[in-house]
């Protein structure tokens, strides 16, 4: 009897990335290793098996990717672990594990690599996928949700697209998330029979999952349930307000949804999704999303620390890249030259702005943003080695300047703002 000849091929949603293909690899990766060293973050490798434990706890036993998406399975010992669906738990197990409270705060890290999930594959979503995760912990600041935003928003403009889209909302906390589910479940009860199978399931174990549904009938049932917003507490609204005011001084794009709560249950507070609003980038969905997750270092052993991070999709970018033929040139970014200090929250809104037109001069420039005590912020520019401190407080922000400090011979001048940044490029070229 002759052996069946079986065709080998790739496992269905398992794809090799080809040489042909890897410029656009790369030209990703190396977007947001620029735009990480840029804000200071540093990176961090995690392993690929993990204890299932590990996300199961993180995401909710009835989230669809513990009950449908991960890879899990017991080893000869006994043990039950999964390939990492993601990289957020595994980064806080990490924080937790290795002491890093004891760091100074926060900590910044971000790492990449590929995921895994056992979902139906689909156009810009497989069963193993390349993806970068950028992790800011032990600070509790809105600066921090906004900072993140702006650099998901700064990879995705780097490489190249130019209809950027941002949905985000506040899902409340643990304070004010109760009350909200209550008035969603008497909502949806009421709708229960035009609810798919799924979300009939959901409206016993997590109510907020439903509002997370792609299917066409639900969609339709959202349209008309309470929203978020208008059931926070004072100081997840408050929050809210004030990352709502980074993105306004920051100009970027951004739309309020209020029906966007991410499919994982240890989000709080802020949540965004980032895509391009071209036709084919509606085909991949969002292709950067996150949020703060304030108790996930708690719920995994750790002390209670406020936490925000963001997933960036750079298998979806990568393909989404292919298909509009977008170029894969890019130079290397350079270290920074000039330090921004700055004191209160208006110099702190306006100096993020100053920032990103550094920035859009390819002008390097470093910063302490969640720290509030000038001493130690020049403590921080005279570590790095940095002469020159643009100092940015109340009255600087009032009265439209900014105030130089020439590290070396300790002399200050005034600038206006509107000419700050090209006399700064004169002195760094000089």
């Amino acid at each position: 009897m002759t052996e069946k000849k079986v065709k080998l091929q790739s496992l269905s949603g398992m794809n090799d990335v080809l040489p042909k293909d890897q410029p656009f690899l790369k030209k990703i990766q190396k977007s947001i290793e620029g735009t990480t060293s840029y804000y200071n973050f540093q990176k961090i490798e995690v392993p690929v098996l993990e204890y299932a434990e590990v996300f199961s706890k993180a995401a909710g036993d009835t989230s669809d990717i513990v009950e449908k998406e991960m890879y899990s399975f017991r080893t000869k010992g006994g043990d039950l672990i999964c390939l990492r669906p993601e990289f957020t738990p595994g980064v806080v197990r990490s924080y937790i594990e290795h002491g890093m409270h004891n760091l100074p705060q926060p900590v910044k890290v971000w790492a990449s690599g590929p995921c895994f999930r056992h979902d139906r594959p689909q156009k810009g979503r497989y069963r193993q996928f390349f993806q970068a995760s950028l992790e800011a912990l032990g600070d509790k600041s809105p600066s921090i949700d906004g900072q993140i935003i702006q650099m998901s928003y700064d990879v995705l403009k780097d490489l190249g697209f130019k209809n950027i889209s941002i949905q985000v909302n506040s899902i409340g906390d643990n304070e004010c998330r109760p009350y909200f589910k209550k008035i969603l479940v008497g909502y949806f009860k009421s709708k229960r029979g035009s609810l798919c199978h799924d979300c009939q399931r959901r409206l016993k174990e997590n109510p907020l999952r439903i509002l997370d549904c792609k299917e066409e009938k639900c969609q339709q049932v959202k349209a008309g349930a309470p929203q978020t917003v208008d059931h926070l507490c004072q100081l997840c609204h408050a929050h809210f307000k004030q990352v709502l005011e980074f993105l306004d001084e920051l100009e970027l794009p951004y739309v309020i949804n209020p029906y966007l709560v991410r499919g994982l249950d240890y989000y709080t507070k802020t949540v965004f999704e980032i895509s391009e609003k071209s036709e084919i980038g509606m085909v991949y969905g969002a292709l950067a999303s996150g949020g703060r997750y304030d108790g996930l270092v708690k719920l995994l052993g750790g002390r209670d620390t406020p936490a925000c991070g963001v997933g960036i999709g750079i298998s979806r970018i990568m393909e989404l890249m292919m298909e509009k033929e977008m170029k894969t040139e890019k130079k290397p970014a350079e270290g920074p030259k000039i330090f921004l200090a700055q004191l209160g929250e208006m110099a702190k809104r306006k100096s993020m702005k100053l920032f990103e037109e550094f920035r859009d001069e390819k002008i390097p420039v470093a910063e302490s943003f969640s720290k509030d005590s000038l001493r130690s912020q020049l403590s921080a520019a005279n570590k790095m080695g940095v002469r020159w401190v643009l100092i940015f407080g109340q009255r600087e922000a009032l009265e439209g300047f900014i105030t130089l400090r020439d590290m070396e011979s300790g002399a200050q001048s005034e600038i206006t703002l509107d000419k700050v940044v090209q006399e700064m490029k004169n002195k760094v070229k000089s």
